[in-house]
């Protein structure tokens, strides 16, 4: 066998998976809790031990993803809301950020206060398409390069000024790195180099930047940024079926909903988005979690009238308990079946949010009726019973009531052994035993 070690170093729990790159296959996983508090590493070391004992692996390759101490926060700078800013959005979501701040037209003082309010690790500046207006994006630049700012900074905008603007960012102190044109013109969306750059400043400066180990030793081990390997691991999947597939991710704070979708020519013509279409997306619920969300997850099923208010505040007291105490673990079938319940409503909502468009900005929403495969991941699933965890998403793909068209036809899995992460931080390396492990450890059958 050839080995790899693939980790995952979370908010709280810390994966490692030992992968044979010969069959495809998962060896050996566990998982420790993530040492913020001390240094990274140490949990990092210690998950990697759990799955490597008697193994003999050391000298197997490590491809590490984080998303401790937050993960990427990103801020958007673009020329106007619904077309650049937009489009910078939708990117920088693809590229595994938490876009924390979108901001749109000429930069003014409380522009900058807000911005700044918002802690960004990385600044995305986009604005015009190539040949376009060049002056919003200009001022844009020079605002930030008067202001001193010292956060690494994406150009991604008109490239007839980028040489231009990146050269006077860099004159300014600013560390800046420069990539195409995220809408090189109307109706084009061209993430691909931008998405680079972002993760290439997060590897850079700011996995570094937060502290969460010593060392340089943990800079040089992380490769991407967790919903970046997991975009990637979900695109690999997508190739390897060969059709439309969705995954969504239930987490303790944001659930993630990433699809892959085939082209439709259609959104060519004249219909078609002016801020271009994502074929491969990713959105970010911050008010749907199983732990720190918890009360977002009913305000918003209230909202979507899958709840009553009177059903809310039935579960109100579990949600509080769950929101205060991140580190609540359900021990009877009573708190299981609130997990369960609670995991069901936030999929469900983060689901319809996503094929409908309001989160990726798309007017027409995302057509999600060929997916063919629909993929549940996150703690909650991974650890519940497979009828429990069934259940959750089917109640998913049997939602009528949420305005959105449902696959016509779509299978159901749970990323249970956790290797939609590991097989994206392979697939730059080792493209077909990620497709292997992918296709072998998520079969619906």
């Amino acid at each position: 066998m050839t080995l790899a070690v693939c980790a995952d170093v979370g908010s709280t729990y810390t994966k490692a998976a030992v992968v044979d790159l010969t069959a495809g296959v998962l060896v050996r996983a566990a998982s420790a809790p993530t040492t913020v508090g001390t240094d990274v590493l140490h949990g990092l070391d210690a998950a990697v031990t759990a799955a490597t004992v008697g193994l003999g692996v050391r000298d197997a390759p490590w491809y590490v993803c984080s998303s401790a101490g937050g993960g990427l926060r990103l801020a958007v700078i673009g020329y106007e809301p619904l077309v650049t800013a937009q489009a910078g959005r939708r990117v920088g979501l693809s590229a595994g950020a938490h876009v924390v701040h979108v901001a749109a037209g000429r930069l003014g003082a409380a522009d900058l206060t807000a911005l700044r309010a918002s802690r960004p690790d990385v600044v995305l500046l986009v604005g015009g398409t190539d040949g376009g207006d060049a002056d919003t994006v200009t001022h844009n630049a020079t605002r930030l390069a008067r202001a001193r700012w010292r956060k690494p900074v994406v150009y991604a905008g008109n490239a007839d000024v980028r040489e231009d603007l990146t050269a006077l960012l860099a004159a300014a102190g600013v560390p800046v790195t420069g990539a195409e044109n995220v809408l090189p013109r109307i109706g084009v969306l061209a993430p691909a180099s931008a998405r680079a750059a972002i993760r290439e400043v997060f590897l850079r400066h700011v996995i570094g930047g937060k502290r969460l180990s010593r060392g340089t030793r943990f800079a040089r081990l992380v490769r991407a940024a967790t919903p970046d390997a997991v975009l990637t691991g979900v695109e690999v999947l997508a190739d390897t079926i060969g059709g439309d597939l969705a995954v969504v991710d239930v987490g303790g704070a944001t659930t993630d909903v990433y699809s892959v979708l085939t082209p439709d020519e259609r959104a060519t013509g004249p219909g078609r988005e002016v801020a271009g279409n994502l074929w491969r997306a990713r959105t970010v619920e911050g008010d749907l979690g199983m732990r720190w969300s918890a009360p977002g997850v009913l305000r918003a099923a209230v909202e979507e009238r899958l709840l009553t208010p009177g059903d809310a505040d039935d579960l109100a007291a579990d949600a509080d308990r769950r929101a205060t105490d991140p580190a609540f673990l359900a021990v009877d079938d009573t708190q299981r079946a609130v997990d369960a319940r609670i995991a069901t409503l936030a999929a469900t909502v983060a689901l319809r949010r996503h094929a409908r468009g309001a989160a990726t900005g798309e007017r027409a929403g995302r057509d999600l009726r060929d997916v063919r495969l629909l993929v549940g991941s996150g703690g909650v699933l991974r650890h519940a019973p497979t009828p429990v965890s069934g259940q959750v998403l089917a109640a998913v793909l049997a939602d009528h009531a949420g305005g959105w068209a449902l696959p016509r036809a779509a299978a159901a899995v749970v990323d249970a052994d956790y290797v939609l992460a590991a097989g994206g931080l392979l697939a730059q390396e080792h493209r077909a035993a990620a497709g292997a492990l992918l296709r072998h450890h998520l079969r619906t059958h």
